[in-house]
């Protein structure tokens, strides 16, 4: 279950669509399953050597999963391949398992019945743990290097254990004893080297130099530096370089502002790394709540001097109000009414932030407005990820709200969009109501204008039941890659 689970995970990271992960391994995995199970038939003798070599084998490869996998998506161009690969003799090993230990108990003339049900049910319930561990203590605490060395020792001390006790039933048993404690022994090696090596290994899928990495909860998160550039990236989607941000917060934040009838109040879901507080706070009278649902990112950027220095400590003033939720949660259970709400969120590269892209989650933000009030969400790129933009206008467009779409260049993202929304009729209420490195009254007219090749009208609401947009999205990505 573990091996199953990091393989996916890891896919998910490296390449994206995490639905298209997860359903390719599990499909794979079972088919494996049964592929061992249909070969077991042909094993005559030596059920003991068998047994002992396919314990070996499951925690060397799985223990290597990830390792393989991270080097695979470096230097090879068929990384699915490995990724298949991998999956299968996993699989496969994993089936040959519980009919050997079947018919060695058939030898040993015990009680097939009691102990075939003793087997399935620690094997099921093992299923359990994994499935539990992995997502709440072993990625968030270890990674995914030191996770998969960790179980693959497990695999290889079983049959260690298996080796040692039953030596006198395997044949050449003492270049088992001798092959199996060194592999044991390497494999615990691997985790006490777990870290260097994920050091290694970021720093090839990074252009620059990795200067922080920390596994959360949640996410990946890693900041780079080269030169005076510094950058952070989200499960290996950048969010932001230093050289440029300053363009796409602007624009997220002072065209609402300058929309809106009031600035007292304003709602930011998301925006963890505090720069869009920054903005925010140069408006005298207003008073932010972030909502960011990863604890670990909004401290880290409360601290971290060098993304302090970025933020101009944005995330430690009294006028910011930092809540550690899930933002459609704390839109269900919040009474308030804001007079912007601004959504800063990852791009809907998976199920659970679409959800944070749907007609149900635009429409608990419409009824948070107060009168006058506006919505902004960044909407991905109209020219890379057409249907995808297009996609949130009509989203949004479909919960009775005027939208105006616009967007700008950002030159470590390309051309970037947002979507501009309201209960009522949208007029320009005041100018730029405060200084700005980038947004002019000149430009911001100029990011209402879109071009013929960034317009898509072949597209669907994105509901709860129905999460088009990760297709659309995924589809770009795929496109562009």
């Amino acid at each position: 279950m573990v091996y199953e689970l990091i393989i996916s995970a890891v896919s998910s990271y490296l390449v994206g669509n995490s639905t298209l992960q997860y359903s390719i391994t599990i499909g794979l995995y079972m088919c494996a399953l049964g592929l061992g199970s249909f070969l077991s038939k042909f094993i005559r003798k030596d059920l003991f050597n068998w047994f002992a070599n396919v314990e070996i084998g499951i925690g060397i490869i799985g223990g290597l999963s990830s390792l393989t996998l991270f080097l695979a998506n470096l230097y090879l161009q068929s990384y699915a391949l490995v990724m298949y690969l991998e999956i299968i003799v996993i699989g496969t090993f994993a089936g040959l398992e519980i009919p050997l230990l079947t018919r060695i108990i058939e030898e040993d003339r015990k009680d097939l019945r009691v102990t075939i049900s003793s087997i399935f049910s620690f094997d099921y319930i093992g299923g359990l743990i994994g499935s539990i561990a992995f997502p709440m203590v072993l990625l968030p605490h270890l990674g995914y290097f030191a996770t998969a060395f960790l179980v693959g020792s497990l695999n290889l001390l079983a049959a260690v254990l298996i080796i040692f006790r039953y030596r006198r039933r395997l044949r050449y048993g003492h270049i088992y004893r001798i092959v199996s404690v060194v592999l044991l022994l390497c494999m615990a090696g691997g985790m006490l080297f777990a870290e260097n090596a994920g050091n290694m290994i970021e720093n090839g899928l990074y252009r620059d130099t990795v200067i922080l990495r920390q596994q959360t909860e949640y996410q990946k998160i890693i900041i780079t530096r080269h030169k005076d550039d510094m950058r952070l990236y989200l499960d290996g989607n950048c969010q932001f370089s230093s050289a440029d941000e300053y363009r796409y917060h602007e624009a997220l934040v002072h065209v609402p502002m300058a929309y809106a009838e009031r600035q007292e109040k304003v709602l930011l879901l998301g925006g963890g790394d505090g720069l869009a507080a920054r903005e925010l706070l140069k408006y005298p009278d207003t008073t932010i709540t972030l909502v960011d649902l990863d604890s670990q990112m909004t401290t880290l950027c409360s601290e971290h001097p060098q993304i302090t220095a970025l933020n101009e400590n944005a995330l430690s003033s009294e006028r910011v109000t930092i809540i550690n939720t899930d933002a459609y949660e704390y839109l269900e259970s919040c009474t308030e009414l804001y007079d912007v709400i601004i959504v800063d969120l990852p791009d809907p590269n998976n199920e659970s932030l679409s959800k944070l892209y749907t007609n149900v989650f635009y429409r608990l933000c419409s009824q948070h407005l107060s009168e006058g009030g506006i919505l902004n969400v960044q909407s991905t790129s109209p020219y890379y990820a057409a249907k995808a933009f297009w996609c949130i206008n009509l989203t949004m467009e479909s919960e009775s709200m005027e939208v105006l779409p616009y967007h700008l260049q950002v030159p470590a993202f390309g051309d970037w969009g947002f979507n501009l929304a309201g209960t009522s009729p949208l007029e320009q209420k005041h100018a730029l109501l405060t200084d700005t490195r980038y947004l002019s009254e000149e430009n911001l007219a100029a990011m209402f204008a879109f071009g013929k090749d960034e317009i898509a009208t072949d597209v669907s609401v994105n509901q709860l039941t129905r999460p088009v947009l990760i297709q659309y999205y995924n589809d770009a990505a795929r496109n562009w890659q």
